[in-house]
């Protein structure tokens, strides 16, 4: 665990921060080793998952990648790696419930995943996709009818960092008309992703358009920014206490 040791704050600092463990659920993360942009080793992934519980986290459903031309991840890969964790969970003794889903790219081989049911999703029948960060995808409001004809609740992930519609309002007005919730990274409250994207998360938070708060955690970097300035937002604190959130009803 001294991966992280260097960047946990003092017990003084500690006291000044906000209890993350009232969200009791992270909906969002790549703590999967090895098969995305996330954690590259079970080490890391152990570390992670540990802070996370130090927080005050319950429950963590991680979400790796599945694009067709980065990290084709299919269904039995995503749920074979998360067995390793849990078992690597039990013998480093970190008592937290884990889960699994998969943040998907809409792309071609969504259309195909959608049409064949072949889906990872959690709770409720929630799904989480992401658009690219060039352009939307041409099919998405098809794409997003057949999955709610299929019964899936759509979450889209980190809205607030597709750029391109950060002056045109409407296309995420256009979601949430037809019920798409909106998961923002809490970095993005901390300019991690720049002032652009900052700007249009507190936005979204204002006009109460954001129902889960998550983690996007990957790595150690993500984990000090959240340790170090997530916490002591005051954007924050006001977001957790929204009754618009629903991340702890994830703990079901």
């Amino acid at each position: 665990m001294g991966l992280i040791s260097n960047i946990l704050p003092s017990k003084k600092h500690l006291s000044q921060a906000l209890n993350l463990g009232v969200l009791k659920v992270d909906m969002h993360s790549h703590l999967i080793p090895g098969i995305d942009d996330g954690v590259k080793t079970m080490e890391e992934s152990l570390a992670l998952i540990k802070a996370m519980k130090d927080f005050g986290y319950k429950k963590l459903i991680t979400t790796p990648h599945v694009m067709t031309d980065f990290y084709p991840n299919t269904t039995d890969t995503i749920l074979k790696g998360l067995e390793e964790v849990k078992t690597a969970l039990k013998k480093a003794e970190i008592d937290i419930e884990i889960e699994v889903a998969a943040e998907y790219l809409v792309d071609e081989n969504f259309a195909k995943l959608v049409e064949k049911d072949d889906l990872l999703s959690f709770g409720d029948k929630y799904i989480l996709i992401e658009l690219s960060y060039f352009q939307a995808a041409p099919n998405l409001h098809e794409i997003i009818f057949e999955l709610q004809i299929k019964g899936y609740k759509i979450i889209l992930a980190h809205p607030e960092r597709y750029i391109y519609w950060h002056n045109n309002w409407e296309e995420y007005t256009k979601l949430k008309d037809k019920d798409v919730f909106f998961q923002i990274n809490m970095s993005s409250l901390t300019d991690y992703y720049g002032f652009p994207c900052r700007k249009a998360a507190e936005q979204m938070l204002k006009e109460k358009m954001v129902e889960f708060l998550g983690s996007d955690l990957h790595n150690s970097v993500y984990l000090q920014d959240i340790t170090e300035r997530v916490r002591f937002l005051k954007t924050m604190e006001k977001a957790i206490k929204s009754d618009k959130i629903l991340n702890a009803t994830l703990l079901k």
